[in-house]
């Protein structure tokens, strides 16, 4: 754990000097204490009274501290370990910047109408200078960004990558887009395997919700180094992030696969089903997941999966608020359409070697 706390803490602060040079920033953020892998604590559920008067539909919390900047930051959903973290890195963040920060999402990762619905009623109080967001797809807020933008406010994209081009014809524009290299992702999960199966082994991966971009990436990245090394692809089948789902995926992909030696899985919680489909076959299968969940790592650390490629959003989170805080700082009018460079978070692949070294 030592060592995922120096890393993460050396890679936030090298991240926010990066960002404030290369764009010219005169202000620098606070300096970032040690961040760890822990999950949020708080709890997702209706809206409490807490809550900012502009959230009326979702679930989220409040930060509040002495300042008189606001930023709002809509995000996918806050029902699982992954979003609860980003969460509390951003909170964490806020307290150090002296900022208010809104945090709210839908209520699922399908909840498209909810998020939307959360992102209008931010855009339409008129009380935040800057606004990041976490699309459920590449398109479905962009409708209000738009309208957003309009009013001036500064928007930054959070690890779903939005079509920036689509966003441009509603003469939306984005300041930054932040995020895991989700390809690269999927290539590091996928290397993994073959270093434990061998590189023609039969392989399958489990892909996250159909046209969720994060997702077809990291599919993108593992198919790309199986077909590298000269590993048979012999499925690639959605689970929409979805243990159960991933469970029946898996089930069906080893009795359709008598010789399948190892599935990589586009986040951990569909992996964890994949391991439960492996362990009703009596087969040895190994499963690769992603985002580095407690549970996952447990998993791995017991022998029962294979790896997972740990995401960081807490470092994700709290580097959005930084660019947010920068852009309303500089007064940002970002380009229509323009394409914004991705700001990336590395990821650290967990094996049973180092497995220990992350548990809580």
């Amino acid at each position: 754990m030592k060592k995922l706390k120096g890393f993460l803490a050396v890679a936030l602060a090298v991240m926010m000097a990066v960002s404030l040079t290369a764009c010219g920033g005169e202000s620098k953020p606070t300096s970032s204490a040690k961040k760890d892998m822990s999950s949020a604590k708080s709890s997702s559920g209706a809206v409490t009274s807490e809550t900012s008067s502009a959230s009326k539909s979702g679930t989220g919390s409040t930060a509040s501290v002495a300042g008189e900047e606001k930023y709002a930051i809509v995000l996918k959903t806050q029902s699982s370990q992954f979003w609860q973290d980003m969460k509390a890195g951003i909170e964490e963040e806020a307290a150090k910047l002296g900022v208010k920060v809104d945090v709210q999402s839908g209520n699922t990762e399908d909840d498209v109408e909810g998020q939307v619905q959360v992102l209008e009623n931010f855009v339409s109080t008129g009380e935040y200078k800057a606004i990041g967001v976490a699309p459920i797809s590449d398109v479905n807020l962009n409708n209000a960004i738009a309208e957003g933008c309009s009013k001036g406010i500064v928007f930054i994209d959070i690890d779903e990558k939005i079509d920036a081009k689509a966003l441009g014809e509603l003469g939306g524009g984005l300041y930054a887009y932040v995020a895991t290299d989700n390809k690269e992702v999927g290539e590091t999960g996928a290397g993994e395997l073959l270093k434990q199966v061998g590189n023609n082994a039969e392989v399958a991966i489990i892909e996250g919700k159909a046209g969720a971009l994060s997702g077809e990436q990291r599919r993108d990245g593992a198919k790309a180094a199986f077909e590298a090394a000269g590993a048979k692809l012999v499925d690639s089948q959605p689970a929409d992030w979805d243990r159960t789902k991933a469970m029946d995926v898996a089930t069906n992909m080893i009795s359709a696969n008598p010789n399948l030696k190892a599935i990589y899985c586009c986040n951990d919680t569909m992996a964890m089903g994949a391991v439960e489909a492996v362990k009703k076959s009596g087969k040895d299968i190994k499963v690769c997941g992603t985002d580095g969940n407690d549970d996952a790592i447990k998993a791995v650390a017991d022998g029962e999966l294979a790896a997972t490629v740990a995401q960081n959003p807490k470092l994700v989170g709290a580097t959005a608020l930084n660019l947010m805080v920068k852009a309303v700082k500089e007064n940002a009018k970002p380009e229509a359409g323009a394409e914004v460079t991705q700001t990336g978070i590395a990821a650290v692949l967990i094996t049973k070697d180092n497995a220990k070294e992350y548990l809580k």
